[in-house]
C-alpha cells in the first residue's frame, strides 16, 4: 500500500487546514493503525494523532488535543487530519503512516507517505 499525503500550505495563525492521506494501491486492512506524524525544522519527528482503520478509536498528542481531528473514509481509502486553530509551532512537514500496533513511536509504522508541508505564519 502506497500512501500519498496532500493538503499542506501556508496559512495564518488561527486558520484551519485539512490534510489527506490516500492509499493509492491495494487496500488498508481492518487491523491497520493509521497515524500522522510531523517534523519541524531541526527537530525530531513527533507523533500527532492515530486511529484504527476499523474503529473510531483515536489518540492525540497533548500539543494538538482539542484542535486536531483524525478521521478516515474507508470507501475512499483515505485518512484525514483536520487542523483547526493553527499555531506557528504547528509548522512542520506532516507525514501519514500505516502500522499494525496502537503506538506513538515512529518505529511501529512500516509504510509512510511522502510528507506535506504546513507553514503557519504569526
Amino acid at each position: 500500500v502506497q500512501l500519498q499525503a496532500s493538503g499542506g500550505g501556508l496559512v495564518q495563525a488561527g486558520a484551519a487546514l485539512r490534510l489527506s492521506c490516500a492509499a493509492s494501491t491495494g487496500r488498508i486492512y481492518s487491523s491497520a493503525v493509521m497515524a500522522w506524524f510531523r517534523q519541524a525544522p531541526g527537530r525530531e519527528r513527533e507523533f500527532v494523532a492515530l486511529t484504527r482503520w476499523s474503529r473510531d478509536s483515536t489518540l492525540y498528542a497533548d500539543s494538538v488535543k482539542g484542535r486536531f481531528t483524525i478521521s478516515r473514509d474507508s470507501a475512499k481509502n483515505t485518512v484525514y487530519l483536520q487542523m483547526n486553530s493553527l499555531k506557528p509551532e504547528d509548522t512542520a512537514v506532516y507525514y501519514c503512516a500505516r502500522g499494525s500496533q496502537w503506538a506513538t513511536h515512529q518505529n511501529a509504522y512500516f509504510s509512510w507517505g511522502q510528507g506535506t508541508l504546513v507553514t503557519v505564519s504569526s
